[in-house]
């Protein structure tokens, strides 16, 4: 996995390496005036015990006795130390050479913003703003992907379910499409108060359906009824049983998932309810 920084106009690449997030000095060392090394930074004694301390934490193969010796040519004017020297002789994991389209000198974030004062005090705070950003959107990112893989595997088992129990082997393949749409709307109906059809109408000018603009709570509603549903259906309820049992169940679950701050708290920064926000927040205010 490959991102990008944005800092004082640099863009600066973020990799992966064993799971761990690593920052580009060869970028962050465009961002510095004049003609600098990362062997300059290196051969510092300062950032030579700050590494030191920070592989002596992270990293149980750390070769104490070569960085005693390079501790001990550190600052000398004469010494030079490069990052694949360093690497070789301490076996440290803290900095990382690599090479290909995304090559150059990478460093575990700790170090990278050890790195990033060196270039500047206000380089540095920028960088770990820029950093925090990032992770904030990985992390709404994969929030947002665990919930849709979620409704996905849950749709297969309620699919599944539906399969074993109301498809008789010699519906057709247009009596089965039909059977699938009316479980869907089933959920729909238990939700949202409205079928697939019954939203496009009414949004014509919206793209996807219904459950692509489902909030947070709805998102976690739909995947526990479709659970639900589908142990329902294998009790062998009928779908008129089934659907008043689940929207009770909707009802009771969204006043929890929204109990204090109720659906207008689960609203975009513009204040605004999406379709779905609304029909739930009138239904609950019914109640």
């Amino acid at each position: 996995m490959n991102n990008k920084l944005i800092v004082h106009g640099a863009e600066i690449a973020v990799t992966t390496i064993d799971d761990k997030d690593y920052i580009s000095l060869t970028d962050m060392l465009k961002a510095k005036d004049g003609d600098f090394f990362i062997s300059d930074w290196l051969r510092n004694r300062n950032t030579v015990e700050f590494l030191g301390i920070w592989e002596q934490i992270h990293n149980p193969d750390f070769n104490y006795g070569e960085f005693a010796v390079v501790k001990s040519h550190a600052g000398l004017n004469s010494y030079k130390l490069s990052v694949k020297e360093w690497v070789e002789k301490t076996h440290a994991i803290g900095l990382r050479a690599k090479a290909g389209r995304y090559g150059g000198t990478y460093a575990y974030k700790d170090i990278a913003f050890e790195f990033g004062m060196w270039i500047s005090p206000e380089f540095k705070i920028y960088l770990i703003k820029e950093f925090e950003r990032l992770k904030a959107e990985e992390m709404k990112q994969l929030g947002w992907d665990i919930k849709r893989n979620l409704a996905k595997i849950n749709y297969r088992i309620h699919t599944d379910a539906i399969k074993e129990n109301l498809i008789p082997p010699e519906l057709s393949a247009k009596q089965v499409s039909m059977v699938y749409a009316s479980e869907a709307d089933v959920l729909n109906m238990a939700l949202f108060g409205m079928t697939a059809k019954q939203w496009r109408d009414s949004h014509p000018d919206l793209k996807g359906n219904i459950r692509d603009y489902a909030n947070v709570s709805q998102l976690v509603c739909l995947s526990n009824l479709e659970n639900l549903n589908a142990v329902f259906i294998g009790e062998g309820m009928s779908q008129a049983e089934r659907l008043a049992k689940l929207n009770a169940i909707a009802i009771s679950q969204m006043e929890i998932l929204t109990q204090d701050h109720r659906i207008e708290a689960l609203a975009s920064h513009t204040g605004e309810l999406s379709p779905q926000d609304q029909s739930v927040s009138d239904r609950l205010r019914k109640e």
